[in-house]
């Protein structure tokens, strides 16, 4: 993503990609949700917790974080086998 450089608050109005009113910026959010559904999914359990210190509270949270990461990986790796295989090589290069 670019970095672009405004020398006042007007010029950076004026760059704003979608007006409040424009009828696209509905679909453009529902897509913007639905690519983050498809690559986090992040799962926590639901609930309150109680710990009995920050250390077990740690370790909790970062079992969470590990299986929600398999589960990305997991779901990767489906994918990935129902792709179809990628283009041959180049003769004579192997």
């Amino acid at each position: 993503m670019p970095v672009r450089k405004f020398r006042s608050i007007e010029d950076m109005k004026a760059a704003r990609g979608y007006e409040r009113t424009d009828p696209r910026l509905s679909r453009i959010i529902e897509g913007l949700w639905d690519f983050g559904r498809k690559t986090a999914r992040l799962r926590f359990p639901p609930g309150v917790y109680r710990y009995r210190n920050v250390e077990e509270m740690n370790a909790r949270t970062a079992e969470w974080a590990e299986e929600n990461f398999r589960a990305f990986r997991a779901r990767r790796d489906a994918e990935s086998e129902d792709a179809p295989a990628g283009p041959d090589s180049t003769p004579g290069r192997g």
